[in-house]
């Protein structure tokens, strides 16, 4: 087997979408403090400036967006690294609404566990600089 064979451009594009996409994604249990909540909050910051009130808002959207891109890119990159041929234009629509259901789904849990107390996203300490 020749090693040019297995390892092409177009693989090792599509394994990088498939590794970005799942740090991205809700599947990966540890993402969340490192990529998800960050992109969420300077989502929502940015919209904050045209409104303060919107901060928490648009946070709320920015880590369901994250979430999408995430889900949307593992699939493109796991699809496309198995195909030799462009094929993922036919199922392109499919990926995008599967997608945006289980980012919404997981969002929507996430929120609820959020609002009910179950899930604290105060900064740990050694974040914030404090000592106690």
């Amino acid at each position: 087997m020749n090693l040019q064979n297995l390892i092409t451009w177009n693989k090792l594009k599509n394994g990088f979408l498939f590794v970005f996409g799942f740090l991205l994604s809700p599947l990966c249990w540890w993402n969340d403090l490192i990529f998800n909540l960050p992109i969420a909050y300077g989502f929502g910051k940015l919209i904050s400036l045209f409104s303060a009130d919107l901060l928490i808002p648009a946070s709320i959207v920015g880590y369901w967006l994250s979430n999408i891109v995430g889900i949307i890119l593992m699939q493109l990159g796991a699809v496309n690294f198995i195909k030799d041929k462009s094929e993922e234009e036919s199922n392109l629509s499919k990926n995008i609404w599967v997608g945006i259901g289980t980012s919404t789904a997981f969002t929507i849990v996430a929120v609820i566990l959020w609002q009910n107390n179950l899930l604290d996203f105060a900064l740990p300490s050694f974040l914030t600089g404090s000592i106690l």
